[in-house]
């Protein structure tokens, strides 16, 4: 029997779609995973990795930048992924959940732990002999797609709280991996390109005062986009970091129907986000050749570092963040709900998935094929524990309610 949300609580019908869409594009994610790791291990793992690493050239006069698909998808395409998670960011800061200070206290807390722990747990096991410290920041995220995708399979139940609290957690654990990406992953600054990324930015937060017609003010973010994009790959700050101040350049004013144009702009980029770059990251991105693994690489440390750190980690430090909020009356429990359901949702943001692939991706070269099958299938295991972990517990707290 479903039970009604709490009277106090209303998510508004952007958020629901929200919602509805990232939990639909999780199943995707899962099957193009899926499909790199089959076909990366498979007789034909020669035609994939082919493809992953074929080069190609994108050059204009005076530009130009030789990259393979992988390069390309993880510089080029995830931008886009980073610029929907700025414009995300904004609206939630200036109009949304994080606007709140009530609200903002706990998923903020216990982001914070959920960010902080995890990068300690894999720090730990890799000061042992034969660790690498280069990726403590691995085990730091959470794939909202992934989690709202099983939150939505078993919590049918669940007071609505919860999924606003999973939502800010995962949002505000997005801008905390934007901030390690560009202080820890930016480098070698290029001067002459950082002042042309600078000008452009301050050019695409002035266009809303050349025309609110979505049909000029949105090729002209369009097009400043793809400039500031081009100019940041040869500036040395991370193209991430870039989409996400380009974001910040989207104006909240009133567009058309008097929805805000960054709302406007989200709605319109969103799906193929969650339902194009998101899963073609996927199955770029996941797919290792088990061909070199053997026992030993159970006991790699990064391994284990990031697999501990996404299943334990993830779950220990969210869920001791939040209780000692509440304790020290920082913070209330998110409403209707009770200590075991949110230890559940917890357990769920230990799905790293996307994100923890991308910044392995750039906390080790491409070249560095241990290190490589070590954190990937860290990745890979760490979030199937935590996604089965936590479907299962929030099943069983549904049956025992029931029952």
């Amino acid at each position: 029997m479903k039970m009604p949300a709490p009277k106090n609580i209303v998510l508004n019908k952007s958020l629901l779609e929200f919602l509805k869409t990232e939990a639909g594009s999780g199943s995707i994610l899962a099957i193009c995973a899926i499909v790199a790791v089959v076909w990366a291990n498979s007789p034909f793992a020669e035609s994939y990795f082919g493809f992953i690493h074929h080069h190609f050239t994108l050059s204009v006069p005076g530009w130009s930048l030789d990259e393979s698909v992988l390069e390309w998808t993880k510089e080029g395409l995830m931008a886009i992924f980073f610029f929907v998670v700025g414009l995300e960011i904004k609206y939630e800061i200036f109009r949304g959940e994080l606007s709140s200070p009530q609200k903002l206290a706990l998923p903020v807390i216990a982001a914070i732990g959920g960010m902080v722990v995890p990068a300690l747990v894999y720090a730990g096991i890799n000061l042992l002999p034969g660790g690498d410290l280069r990726g403590w920041s691995v085990p730091m995220a959470t794939d909202i797609a992934f989690a709202l995708a099983i939150l939505g399979l078993v919590g049918k139940s669940l007071p609505a709280s919860l999924r606003v609290f999973l939502l800010t957690l995962a949002i505000v654990d997005d801008l905390g991996a934007v901030m390690v990406i560009g202080i820890f992953y930016s480098h070698g600054f290029q001067v002459g390109y950082l002042v042309a990324v600078a000008a452009l930015l301050a050019v695409m937060a002035s266009v809303k005062f050349v025309s609110r017609s979505p049909f000029v003010l949105y090729p002209l973010y369009a097009v400043l986009f793809v400039l500031i994009w081009a100019m940041s790959i040869k500036s040395g700050l991370g193209p991430s970091l870039v989409a996400v101040m380009a974001a910040f350049c989207v104006t909240l004013d009133p567009g058309k129907n008097g929805e805000p144009v960054l709302k406007q702009v989200l709605h319109y980029v969103h799906p193929y986000v969650a339902f194009g770059i998101l899963p073609f990251f996927a199955f770029t991105a996941s797919g290792f050749s088990l061909a070199g693994a053997g026992v030993d690489s159970l006991t790699d440390p990064r391994f284990l570092g990031v697999t501990l750190g996404l299943f334990a980690g993830k779950q220990l430090g969210i869920f001791f963040a939040a209780w000692l909020a509440m304790r020290l009356k920082l913070a209330a429990m998110p409403e209707g709900a009770t200590a075991w359901q949110l230890y559940g949702v917890c357990l769920l943001c230990g799905i790293g998935f996307t994100m923890s692939l991308y910044l392995g991706a750039l906390a080790f070269p491409a070249g560095d094929e241990a290190a490589q099958i070590a954190v990937k299938s860290g990745v890979v295991l760490g979030s199937l524990l935590s996604g089965c972990a936590g479907a299962l517990w929030l099943s069983r707290k549904r049956s025992q309610e029931k029952g």
